[in-house]
C-alpha cells in the first residue's frame, strides 16, 4: 500500500470537478475539487503538442474524459514531493482522514471500544465510480469496521458526502486475523462509541477568508468574515436544533467573498440537530473544510452488526461567487422529489393570525379577518397559538393537542369551513415536540419528557419558555403527537401545519442515554409520515422564527419561517443570507404592521411590500385596522404577486455588488433571460448625493428590455431630482416604461434614484 497510487476517478456534475486517486486497498484522496477542468472536444487544455488527448479523439465524444496520461500531469503539477520519497506528512487528505496516513489534523473519525481507542487501518477497499458519483467501501478486518462513503454530484453541482460506519467486530470475542495483541482490542465483543464522523474536503492553499453566521432571536443569519484561521479548529452548535446563532455555513474565499465574482469554497451540514464545523489550516497540508453532527457523550454506540450514518454533509463550490453557490443549492432542493413544485401548484399567499390577535382567539373576530384576507386576494389562511386545551398563555397546554372549548365552544370546524368557503386554504399552528408541565400529557405520562428524571421540573429560576422537549423516540410519546394531529388534519381539512419549535435542546435524555439523534430523525419521520397519510399537506418549519432552516428539514418542510422580525429593516438581510441555501420559494416573508412588533421600527408599506415579495409572501398583520388606502394597495401588492410570482419562485438569484454599504439590491431572472425582476432598497442614508448604478445582470445582451416601475407595492421616495430613465419607467401604462439594450443594462447600468432610508423600488425587465 502507498499513497497517491492506482487510477483517477473524475466526477462531474454542473460545472463542478472532483479528481481523486483511488489505490487499490487505501481511502481514496481527494486531488482537486473546483471549476470543471473537463473541456469539451478540442477545448479540454490537455493539448499535448499537435496531439489532442486519446478521449477527445473518440469518434462521438463530447467531453475529454481526462484519461490517465492527461491526469498523471495533475500528479506531478500537485505532488508536494517526488515518489517514493517518504514524507512525514500526508500527500494528500484522503476522503476520511487519520493519523496513520500522516495526517497531523482533527480526524475524520474518532472511536473507541471498552474504553481504548480505535485507530482504523484499512485492509480492503474497494470503490464504485459512475460519471457523477463515487462509493467507497472500506474494511478493517483488524479492529472490526466497516466503512461506506457516498460522494456525489448533483445536477446544479452541489457535491454532498455521506458516511456509514458498521461495527463488525464478533460479539463473542472470536479472534480474526492479525497480531493477538490488536485482536483482543478489536474482538472483545465490546460496543463501538462513535465521538464523531465527519466528511471534508480539500482547498487551495490561496483561500485565505473564512465567512461565518452567527445571529440571535429574531435577528437571525448575521454573516462574521475574517481571516481564515490557522490549526485545526472547530466551531459547534448545542441548541439541539440549527439555532439562531447556528454557524450555517463556512464560507472560504480569497478575501471578502463578492456576490457575483470570485471563488468560493463553501460547506453546509444538512442536520437539524447538534452540529460542528471545521477547519484544518495546518503548515503541511492543504486547507480542509468539513462538518458532521455533533454527537453527545455515549450516543453512538454500535453493538457487533450496528451502524450509524451521518447526515449529509453538502459542498458548494463556485467561481461565481455567493450567487453561484446559491445556485447549486437552489437547484438541489428544487430537484427533490416531494418538493414544492410551482407548475402543479404556485406558492399561496398567506395570511398568518399570530401578530394579528395572538392568544386573543375569537371566533367572530377570527371570521371577519378571514373575510377581509379573501377580499384582498389572501389564498391561505394560518391559526396561530392559543386555540387548543387551557391555552391562554405561553405557559399551559402544549402537548395537548385538543381544540379548548373554553373558547372554541363549537370547536374549530365552523371558522375552518368558513375560510373553506371563502376559497382560502386552512392552516393550524403546532409545538409537536415540546409539553408544558402544566398539560394533562405531562401529568399523566411524566416519563415521556427528554430529560434525565431528575431535571424534571427544572430550575424555579429559569424559564426556558416554561416548557420541557417531548421524547419523540419513545413511541408511545410519538403516536399520541401523531394521532392527535392526525385527528385535526383529518376533522377540519387541514392543508397547511405551521410546526414550531420553540425551546432548546439542552439535556436530551432517552432511556438513559443522550437521545438528540434519535429525537431529530423522530421529527424528520412525524413530518413525513403526517405527509404521506394526508397527501397535498404542507408544513412549515418555524423555530422561534429561523432557528431550524437547514438543508436537513428542508428536504421534509415545505415552508421555512426566516425570523421572527417582520421588520423589512432586519429582514432584508435575513432574507439575503438565507437564500444562500433556501429557495426564494421557501422563504415565509410576511408584510408586518407598522411600527414593527419585534423592533418598534416604523417603515412604509411600500418598504415592507417590496422586501415581502422576494419570499413567499404573506401578511402578519390585522388588517382589520387598516384604512381603506392601506387596503386598496394591499389588494394591489397581492396581485402583483401572483403575477409575478411565477418567475420570482422558479428563477434564479442574484445579488449586486453594490458599493454602498446602505444598498441592497437583489434580482431574479428566468431560464431564457426574457423576464427579470428586482428589488433595489435602502437601510439607512446612502453615503453620496450621486447614487451609484445599479448593473442588471443575467439579461441577454443581445435582446432589449422595456423597464417598468411596479408601484403596486405603494408609494416610494427619494430626493428632488429623477432620473430621466426612471420617469419614464414610471408610467403606470401598460405599453409604457423605458427602454434599453441588455448590454447596456448590464455593462453600463441604470442611475439609481436617492433612495431616502429604508425605502424600496421593484423594477421589472421584459424582453422585447
Amino acid at each position: 500500500m502507498m499513497f497517491d497510487q492506482g487510477p483517477h476517478t473524475v466526477l462531474r456534475g454542473g460545472g463542478v470537478c472532483v479528481v481523486l486517486k483511488t489505490p487499490a486497498d487505501d481511502m481514496p484522496q481527494v486531488e482537486y475539487w473546483g471549476r470543471d477542468i473537463v473541456g469539451p472536444t478540442g477545448d479540454c487544455g490537455c493539448a499535448i503538442g499537435n496531439d489532442t488527448c486519446a478521449g477527445c479523439a473518440t469518434a462521438g465524444s463530447s467531453a475529454c474524459p481526462l484519461n490517465e496520461s492527461v491526469l498523471a500531469a495533475l500528479d506531478a503539477m500537485t505532488l508536494k514531493d517526488t515518489p517514493p520519497n517518504k514524507p512525514d506528512a500526508a500527500w494528500r487528505p484522503s476522503l476520511l482522514p487519520q493519523g496513520a496516513e500522516g495526517w497531523a489534523g482533527r480526524a475524520g473519525l474518532e472511536c473507541a471500544r471498552g474504553g481504548r481507542p480505535v485507530y482504523a487501518r484499512w485492509t480492503h477497499v474497494e470503490t464504485t465510480a459512475g460519471p457523477s458519483s463515487l462509493a467507497v467501501a472500506a474494511e478493517d478486518a483488524v479492529n472490526g469496521l466497516k466503512l461506506d462513503a457516498t460522494l456525489r454530484i448533483t445536477a446544479s453541482g452541489l457535491v454532498v458526502a455521506r458516511h456509514t460506519i458498521t461495527n463488525t467486530a464478533s460479539p463473542t470475542g472470536d479472534s480474526a486475523a492479525g497480531p493477538a495483541s490488536t485482536q483482543l482490542a478489536a474482538n472483545t465483543g465490546e460496543p463501538l462509541t462513535v465521538s464523531w464522523l465527519d466528511a471534508t474536503l480539500p482547498m487551495p492553499k490561496r483561500a485565505d477568508t473564512l465567512t461565518q453566521f452567527t445571529g440571535r432571536w429574531p435577528l437571525e443569519k448575521q454573516p462574521a468574515t475574517g481571516p481564515l484561521p490557522v490549526g485545526s479548529i472547530t466551531r459547534d452548535c448545542r441548541r439541539g436544533k440549527t439555532g439562531h446563532d447556528s454557524p450555517w455555513m463556512f464560507i472560504a474565499s480569497i478575501g471578502a467573498p463578492r456576490n457575483q465574482t470570485g471563488d468560493i469554497w463553501a460547506c453546509h451540514l444538512a442536520w437539524s440537530g447538534n452540529q460542528t464545523y471545521r477547519i484544518d489550516n495546518l503548515p503541511a497540508h492543504e486547507p480542509v473544510i468539513g462538518a458532521g453532527e455533533l454527537l453527545g457523550p455515549g450516543e453512538i454506540r454500535l453493538n457487533p452488526g450496528d451502524s450509524y450514518t451521518t447526515p449529509e454533509v453538502c459542498f458548494s463550490y463556485s467561481d461565481r461567487g455567493l450567487d453561484g453557490i446559491a445556485d447549486r443549492f437552489h437547484g438541489w432542493l428544487r430537484s427533490l422529489p416531494g418538493h414544492v413544485d410551482f407548475a402543479a401548484k404556485p406558492r399561496p399567499f398567506t395570511l398568518n393570525t399570530w401578530e394579528a390577535v395572538y392568544f386573543n382567539h375569537d371566533e367572530a373576530t377570527l371570521k371577519r379577518l378571514a373575510d377581509h384576507a379573501a377580499q384582498v386576494g389572501v389564498e391561505r389562511f394560518v391559526l396561530d397559538d392559543g386555540w387548543f386545551h387551557e391555552r391562554r398563555d405561553d405557559t399551559r397546554g402544549l402537548g395537548d393537542w385538543v381544540v379548548d372549548p373554553a373558547v372554541w365552544s363549537n370547536g374549530l370546524d365552523g371558522l375552518a369551513t368558513h375560510v373553506h368557503d371563502l376559497g382560502m386554504e386552512f392552516g393550524l399552528w403546532f409545538e409537536p415536540e415540546m409539553v408544558n408541565l402544566d398539560s394533562d400529557l405531562a401529568r399523566e405520562h411524566p416519563d415521556w419528557i427528554l430529560a434525565a428524571p431528575e431535571a424534571v421540573p427544572g430550575r424555579a429560576d429559569l424559564s426556558y419558555r416554561t416548557q420541557n422537549v417531548l421524547d419523540l423516540a419513545n413511541p408511545d410519546a410519538y403516536a399520541h403527537v401523531r394521532d392527535q394531529m392526525a385527528a385535526l388534519v383529518e376533522q377540519l381539512g387541514v392543508n397547511y401545519i405551521k410546526w414550531d419549535h420553540n425551546r432548546e435542546v439542552t439535556e436530551p435524555m432517552h432511556d438513559g442515554r443522550f437521545g438528540l439523534h434519535e429525537q431529530t430523525e423522530a421529527c424528520y419521520r412525524l413530518f413525513d409520515e403526517l405527509k404521506a397519510r394526508f397527501p397535498g399537506l404542507e408544513i412549515e418549519s418555524c423555530s422561534s422564527g429561523g432557528a431550524r432552516t437547514d438543508a436537513g428539514i428542508l428536504q421534509h418542510a415545505d415552508r421555512i419561517w426566516a425570523s421572527d422580525s417582520n421588520d423589512p429593516r432586519d429582514r432584508v438581510d435575513i432574507q439575503r443570507w438565507t437564500e444562500l441555501i433556501v429557495p426564494p420559494e421557501m422563504i415565509g416573508a410576511h408584510v408586518g404592521p407598522s411600527p414593527a412588533h419585534s423592533t418598534a421600527r416604523a417603515t412604509d408599506l411600500s418598504y415592507r411590500a417590496a422586501i415581502s415579495l422576494t419570499g413567499c409572501s404573506g401578511f402578519e398583520w390585522n388588517i382589520l385596522e387598516c384604512t381603506d388606502e392601506q387596503i386598496a394597495v394591499l389588494r394591489s401588492f397581492v396581485a402583483l404577486y401572483k403575477e409575478l410570482r411565477g418567475l420570482l419562485h422558479t428563477g434564479r438569484v442574484m445579488h449586486a455588488d453594490c458599493k454602498d454599504q446602505a444598498l441592497r439590491a437583489r434580482g431574479v431572472v428566468n431560464a431564457d433571460r426574457t423576464h427579470a425582476v428586482w428589488v433595489i432598497a435602502t437601510t439607512d442614508n446612502i453615503r453620496d448625493w450621486l447614487a451609484e448604478r445599479l448593473q442588471v445582470t443575467g439579461l441577454d445582451p443581445t435582446r432589449s428590455y422595456r423597464v417598468r416601475m411596479r408601484r403596486e407595492i405603494g408609494e416610494s421616495h427619494w430626493g428632488w431630482v429623477t432620473p430621466q430613465w426612471l420617469t419614464a419607467a414610471q408610467d403606470d401604462d401598460g405599453n409604457g416604461g423605458f427602454t434599453a439594450p441588455g448590454r447596456f443594462l448590464s455593462e453600463v447600468g441604470l442611475q439609481l434614484p436617492n433612495l431616502w432610508p429604508m425605502q424600496a423600488i421593484v423594477l421589472e425587465f421584459t424582453a422585447i
